[in-house]
């Protein structure tokens, strides 16, 4: 049911105010080396509901609404990830929200109103900071979502200079078009959105701040932001390709683009979010939407933030950001030296774990393994092969953060149609391949929701059973990443891949070596096979020495297979399956560590 919002949680300021214990927590690094940790996205809203106390405004069961979760829930199911084998939380943006638009909630955390005030959906600080303690206790690890390319509807553009929003609505149909055009959103400008009258245009439209505290829908902080001086106030982008706009125009939806050039900004930006650090002890920040904001921003965000929490014991600190595009190039601009340790390996989520994975159901739109070698051969190029100055000590080529689905894209099985055998193939590819896996929540649990919302479902609603197959599997498989060396520090070589996707001896195979680099002599093979129907076979060509007896740690069965001369190795792979191989000198039983 509805619950209304209550009047301290939204007309009065105080209640949201800074706990008496809201002071600078001692820093410290919690990691040693990124490559090391499985990364769990977490919707805060959708995991666990442990405080019903602060379930005002929620509207059970309907997805674009509040659904009632919280950290204290997420601290409350800390057990759940240990069981899965997560080592690092990545949860949904903290800051206060616009409450609600056109009957859609702020729930996700992308419509920020005030940096400096947490989201009381969520609980106050000391809930968060009581959620970072935990984490660290069980040596698991907080990445905090941030947005500095814009902030929420927090603002209308006067174009009649009349004092309120309007929409308008033009046309009759047929020789002339219906047309809609709104204050809360007016298209693009690069002039800037203009005063509008019957007599044509008059100048730049004044920004005016919206005055609803009942939503959260008020003028918007740090200080600067809460001035024109802060945005853009070109107004909404139509044109991706077109660089003025993909910049400096607006979301669609009215999310209003912040002027990330201005040093005011730029220095609010850093004070804000490091401030969140220092209060509760993060250990990183996944960044929204770097795409839309200028190089130069990422060189000086990147550099206060690294340089401020390292004179308070704070190294190794992960900033990695949100780049939703499949061009690999563009991608890889964005760890240029100064800027961020990484970002998201959006061409893998299309390339591979799209084309390769989530299409093998379909004949006509599989795709062969050859493009997951192509692809990882770009990155050799496209990324920064050197770790940034003060950052993770760990080059961006070597920690692409890899994905399969999260919540701006349809979940995986929906794309696959339901294709279990596929999700768990394209898990094993994820857990033993060069970088950091990230997994969406509810991923373990073959959740198949659409686009937003349906891929943000409420996971307590389905309970916190471990038992299930998808979940089993990947709890196997970060055993397996935990105890290697290689498969977490190793340097990648692929021994096959192929184009062939159809009745081929060879097609839907892939086979790489994990050795070398930080992992020494230790050594891994993954085969996999990603056709859905065949057994894949192929002769390889290893680096080890001939007699060589290597075991499967993935499977209960230990396959064993025996090195020929000169390297040699000719298996065969039932379809949709894999094998990951270490030699039996270096194996260990599933109750102890690598020996």
């Amino acid at each position: 049911m509805l619950r209304p919002l209550t009047l301290c949680a939204v007309l009065v300021s105080g209640c949201l105010g800074l706990p008496p214990d809201a002071k600078p927590v001692p820093l410290s690094t919690h990691v040693a080396d990124w490559r090391d940790e499985v990364i769990y996205q977490v919707m805060v809203d959708r995991f666990a509901n442990g405080d019903v106390n602060n379930d005002f405004g929620t509207y059970p069961g309907h997805l674009s609404r509040y659904q009632g979760g919280d950290w204290r829930g997420l601290t409350q199911r800390l057990d759940y990830l240990e069981e899965l084998g997560v080592t690092t939380l990545w949860i949904s943006p903290a800051v206060r929200n616009v409450e609600t638009d056109a009957d859609f909630d702020g729930y996700h955390g992308y419509w920020a109103q005030d940096l400096t005030e947490a989201n009381a959906h969520f609980g106050d600080l000391t809930e968060l900071r009581g959620l970072v303690t935990a984490a660290h206790a069980r040596k698991m690890k907080v990445v905090l979502d941030i947005v500095t390319n814009h902030m929420g509807q927090v603002f209308f553009y006067d174009q009649n200079l009349n004092g309120k929003p309007d929409v308008y609505v033009g046309g009759s149909g047929g020789s002339s078009p219906v047309t809609r055009s709104t204050e809360f959103d007016p298209d693009f400008d690069s002039r800037g959105v203009q005063v509008t009258t019957s007599l044509g245009v008059g100048g730049q439209a004044p920004v005016v701040f919206f005055d609803q505290p009942q939503i959260y829908r008020e003028r918007p902080k740090p200080a600067v932001l809460g001035t024109a001086k802060g945005y853009h106030g070109l107004g909404r982008t139509l044109d991706y390709e077109a660089p003025l706009q993909l910049l400096h125009g607006d979301f669609p939806g009215g999310l209003k683009d912040v002027a990330t050039e201005e040093p005011e900004v730029r220095e609010a930006m850093i004070d804000a979010y490091a401030r969140w650090v220092e209060w509760v002890d993060l250990d990183g920040f996944r960044i929204d939407t770097v795409k839309h904001v200028e190089h130069e921003f990422w060189q000086v965000f990147a550099k206060g933030i690294r340089e401020r929490l390292a004179r308070q014991g704070k190294d190794r600190f992960l900033m990695f950001g949100e780049a939703f595009d499949g061009r690999d190039q563009l991608l890889g601009s964005f760890t240029a030296p100064g800027e961020l340790d990484s970002v998201f390996y959006f061409s893998q989520r299309y390339r591979v774990f799209g084309d390769v994975f989530e299409n093998a159901h379909d004949p006509a739109k599989r795709r062969g393994t050859r493009q997951i070698e192509q692809l990882w051969n770009e990155r050799a190029i496209n990324w920064n092969p050197v770790p940034q100055p003060g950052g993770t000590g760990v080059a961006p080529s070597k920690l692409p953060v890899n994905f399969l689905d999260n919540h701006d894209v349809p979940r995986f099985l929906y794309s696959a149609k339901g294709d279990v055998p596929a999700l768990r193939n394209a898990l094993t590819l994820l857990m033993t391949e060069e970088g950091l896996p990230c997994l969406y929540y509810g991923t373990e649990r073959d959740f198949a929701g659409g686009n937003d919302p349906a891929n943000r479902e409420v996971l307590w609603k389905r309970g916190f059973d471990t038992d299930g197959e998808t979940f089993q599997h990947f709890a196997r498989l970060s055993q397996v990443r935990q105890q290697s060396i290689a498969l977490r520090r190793g340097d990648t070589k692929v021994l096959f891949s192929t184009d062939h996707t159809g009745t081929e001896p060879e097609a839907g195979l892939f086979a790489f070596e994990r050795t070398g680099g930080d992992a020494g002599d230790r050594y891994a093979l993954v085969l996999l096979n990603t056709h859905p129907d065949k057994a894949a076979q192929a002769p390889l060509i290893t680096s080890l020495p001939e007699g060589t007896v290597l075991v499967d740690m993935l499977g209960t069965a230990r396959r064993k297979l025996t090195v020929g001369p000169g390297g040699a190795l000719n298996p065969s792979l039932p379809a949709q399956s894999a094998l990951v191989l270490v030699p039996q000198a270096q194996a260990w039983s599933a109750a102890e560590g690598e020996k």
